[in-house]
């Protein structure tokens, strides 16, 4: 069942947010995701965070308005459809959605561009030097 994050669960949601950093993201440092997970939580307060709870959390999607900041999935429960489940929650709520995807993140652009986003803006994530896409979706 996909639902609204209860303020309690942040440290968990948090928990998965970073270890879906470290484990997409092994070009980047792992101290700039550490360093970041304090903002991270504080973000999560302003923002639509949606999890997948079937027996426990298995992932969720961060909004921002119509902008997605991420979704994440618990290792153990990778391609078993949760991360498509909180997209399609997403675009049936929603008539726009967007978000910035690194480079090399490639299993997360593929997964992107397979559900019809394209990309519309290449650009340099200033904190870190890596070159990023910002992805579009419309509804059609």
């Amino acid at each position: 069942m996909i639902r609204k994050m209860k303020q309690d669960e942040i440290d968990e949601v948090g928990e998965i947010w970073l270890n879906g950093n470290l484990e997409a993201h092994d070009f980047v440092d792992k101290n700039y995701w550490l360093n970041y997970l304090d903002d991270v939580k504080e973000q999560f307060k302003q923002a639509d965070i949606y999890v997948y709870d079937e027996q426990g959390i298995q992932g969720f999607a961060g909004l921002k308005d119509e902008y997605i900041a991420g979704i994440f999935v618990k290792k153990e429960f990778r391609n078993h459809g949760v991360g498509k489940k909180l997209l399609d929650y997403l675009k049936q709520h929603y008539d726009k959605l967007s978000l910035d995807v690194y480079e090399k993140n490639y299993g997360a652009r593929k997964f992107y561009q397979h559900n019809n986003f394209t990309v519309s803006l290449e650009d340099v994530d200033p904190d870190n030097d890596e070159k990023e896409y910002h992805l579009v979706w419309n509804k059609g």
